[in-house]
């Protein structure tokens, strides 16, 4: 088991004194728009964040929305959704054993997937294929979500903490230790992955995230058939385990017993080379696998349509709700109740037109993706316009 801030061990090495976060509390609670409830609010500002986060739209649609596997019709198959349970929950566990605040890191590990577009990675790939220079990248994207295109514009107004350890979760760098920055950031001039949260609690939340797919994903992997068990590499399953349940646990408790030996957040030597074995072996045999890129080309066909369909639609119409019910799709039609809705922000933003395509297109799931190039190719109203006609319904009118 973890161990907890009253073990022996961490009384041992005195964790208290190393992990403080070094910006004031009003630093780290302050939010894009002040609020004179937080005051009286029971949840406390991290707490709140989250609820605010759960019941939000977009973290509602992670649920359909690709983490690895493409497999709607798998009820068993990790979603994003999941996903960012998993970084919440082993986040909290890590910050409850050195004595950080859980509910800040349970808020940024909630939130901090938001900005994933539809069909995982990939998707992220052709959507920044599409914008060409400005590239997308779903870190930065998930701030952009929380800040802006929620409630229509508003967005969340969470902390700085948690929009701070949302922006620069990254978790697709490999470091075997880390520590933040303790600075205030200009958030909004971030565009690359090269910064480093300014919490404690943000740097559990990014070492959270590699250690919440490196198991799951071999599972999932598993009970699909791409690999087995004796495909792990033989020091990844000696020294990490044969399943996710296992390679969570070692890795967690190395984690906690490094941090709190050495001050700073990360893994024995031992733990760090077999968890990189690991994960060569995961980028060769499962996310560069036959079996999944060869389906790479019908998502690219997917969100390359949607992208030039859309497009057209909002250099013809703008922000002319009824010219979209015109085109007679249900995907026109609510894009352009979309863009209605956004109007003001966007106008306020003053961006380039293509933004708003990328904004509805990146909010949408697996299964919305698919369902509109159905409805560009053949409406859904389509056979029901011609049953009336066959009829005769509304001759004359």
């Amino acid at each position: 088991m973890p161990l907890s801030p009253g073990d022996d061990t961490a009384a041992q090495y005195g964790h208290n004194l190393f992990f403080q976060n070094e910006l004031s509390p009003e630093e780290l609670r302050t939010r894009r728009v002040p609020r004179p409830e937080d005051a009286t609010d029971l949840r406390g500002h991290f707490f709140r964040d989250t609820t605010a986060v759960v019941h939000s739209y977009p973290f509602r649609r992670m649920k359909h929305k690709t983490q690895v596997f493409f497999a709607p019709r798998n009820d068993h198959i990790c979603t994003r959704i999941e996903h960012v349970m998993h970084v919440a929950t082993i986040s909290a566990t890590i910050c409850r054993a050195l004595n950080l605040d859980p509910d800040l890191a349970w808020a940024i590990g909630m939130g901090h997937d938001l900005g994933h577009t539809p069909f995982g990675h990939l998707g992220e790939k052709i959507l920044s294929r599409l914008r060409g220079v400005e590239g997308f990248r779903h870190e930065i994207y998930s701030l952009r979500v929380v800040d802006h295109l929620t409630n229509h514009g508003r967005g969340l107004n969470l902390t700085y903490a948690v929009r701070d350890g949302i922006i620069n979760h990254c978790g697709e760098k490999f470091e075997q230790y880390l520590e933040p920055d303790h600075t205030v950031k200009d958030l909004s001039a971030i565009t690359r992955r090269d910064r480093l949260p300014s919490t404690w609690e943000g740097v559990a939340v990014r070492m959270s995230d590699k250690i919440a797919y490196l198991g799951r994903d071999l599972e999932d992997a598993m009970q699909l058939g791409l690999v087995t068990v004796d495909d792990i590499p033989e020091r990844g399953r000696r020294v990490l385990g044969e399943n996710n349940s296992q390679i969570i646990d070692t890795l967690v408790n190395d984690l906690i017993r490094q941090s709190l030996a050495t001050g700073r957040l990360g893994f024995s030597d031992e733990v760090y080379a077999a968890y990189l074995e690991v994960k060569n072996f995961n980028y060769e045999e499962i996310y560069t696998s036959p079996a999944l890129s060869a389906y790479h080309q019908y998502f690219e066909r997917i969100l390359e349509t949607l992208y030039t369909y859309l497009h057209d639609l909002f250099d013809r119409y703008g922000s002319e709700q009824s010219a979209y019910d015109g085109e007679r799709n249900t995907l026109a039609a609510r894009f352009g109740d979309y863009v209605y809705k956004m109007k003001a922000f966007y106008e306020s933003e003053a961006g380039s037109p293509s933004q708003v395509v990328f904004d509805y297109i990146a909010g949408m799931t697996d299964d919305y993706a698919i369902d509109s190039i159905q409805e560009i190719m053949i409406p859904s109203q389509f056979s029901v316009q011609f049953d009336k006609l066959a009829l005769g319904i509304g001759a004359g009118e």
